[in-house]
């Protein structure tokens, strides 16, 4: 019986990360490379035992396909802000430098990332209205109703880009899908610029606030197994520098229900190989012919509004309103990384 609990929370992540997949492709990254990333999550957990697993994470794919101006820039960002983490994981450092930073700038910035979330979906639903406004009301619809449930955003990803592929495929007679360009095992030609610097150090920030909060929100599922943030990130950092060294998506922490599974750490490792042969199969991509690219549009409404934003911002303005409202704001309308200065230049200053 336990062995079935642990295949339902394994399908369960499946489920959710492969829409979430689908949002990495209509970006511009690449399919088949990023497997190594799960092999290498799947490798790093199953090594040292560590409970919280790596996948789609939407905000910093998000963040990560909108920072560069081609999959050259974006690729740079990930490999080089992947780089920087896996020092700081093997320093063991992570936790002294939240310490240094301060939950006030830590949340600011994730608030202010999910007013980025919210601008790519609203940018979205913009580029194919039919597509993305049936992704937005039924994400809406399904939040509404499934809200107290744990696992409301699973409901809202399927639900949303379900109803928006069968309305789309039925309406639309040309549609705008997932066109995904150069899916192998090409060695991306790296390109270093102003921009890409500060999109690896807003990777770098986006990470170090995500390992810390959905890592621990996942090793709490599971309290008796072994989690260690540093290992977390080392392993985050070489899968995202595998991936993208070859055109392949980020791949972070996420809040796991594998942790809730009886064998925690092997329901995780089973969800990476999973995702990981659904990718070296080249699988993803053909679902993506069918799939708008609007669709994901309601999954990041949802998240940035309700999932991130409505937490994240009263816990930046809680103890320092002004530096964390400045953090938050500064972040939006730049990255992570110039956020954070400006919240640690806000606190200095005494505001």
């Amino acid at each position: 019986m336990s062995i079935i609990t642990d295949i339902l929370a394994v399908l369960g992540v499946v489920l959710n990360g492969l829409p979430q997949g689908l949002l990495a492709l209509s970006l511009g990254f690449a399919s088949i490379p990023t497997a190594l990333a799960f092999f290498t999550g799947a490798i790093g957990n199953a090594v040292t035992q560590n409970v919280a697993p790596i996948s789609f994470q939407a905000e910093t794919i998000t963040y990560a396909g909108t920072a560069g101006k081609n999959r050259s820039e974006c690729c740079t960002m990930i490999f080089v802000g992947g780089a920087i983490m896996a020092v700081i994981g093997f320093m063991g450092a992570l936790t002294s430098l939240v310490d240094f930073i301060g939950v006030d700038i830590a949340n600011g910035m994730m608030a202010g990332v999910g007013i980025i979330l919210t601008k790519a979906a609203i940018d979205m639903i913009a580029a194919d209205k039919l597509a993305g406004f049936v992704s937005l009301a039924s994400a809406l619809i399904t939040y509404y109703f499934f809200q107290a449930d744990g696992n409301v955003l699973v409901y809202t990803i399927v639900i949303s880009v379900v109803a928006s592929c069968v309305v789309s495929n039925l309406v639309q007679k040309e549609k705008k899908t997932i066109d995904v360009v150069d899916d192998n095992f090409k060695i991306q030609k790296f390109t270093f610029n102003r921009n890409v610097i500060l999109g690896a150090l807003g990777m770098v920030c986006l990470n170090i606030g995500s390992n810390i909060s959905f890592g621990s929100i996942t090793a709490s599922m599971a309290p008796a197994a072994h989690y260690n943030v540093d290992q977390l990130t080392v392993i985050s950092s070489l899968a995202d520098m595998f991936s993208s060294l070859f055109g392949g998506a980020p791949v972070e922490s996420i809040i796991s229900a594998t942790a809730a599974a009886p064998h925690a750490v092997w329901a995780g490792v089973a969800m990476m190989v999973v995702i990981g042969v659904i990718l070296l199969s080249g699988l993803l991509p053909k679902i993506g012919k069918f799939v708008p690219a609007s669709s994901i549009a309601g999954f990041l409404f949802v998240l940035g509004i309700f999932k991130t934003v409505a937490l994240d911002a009263p816990a930046a303005l809680a103890s320092a309103p002004v530096v964390g409202s400045i953090t938050m704001v500064v972040t939006a309308v730049t990255n992570p990384f110039i956020g954070m200065v400006a919240g640690i230049a806000a606190r200095l200053l005494g505001l």
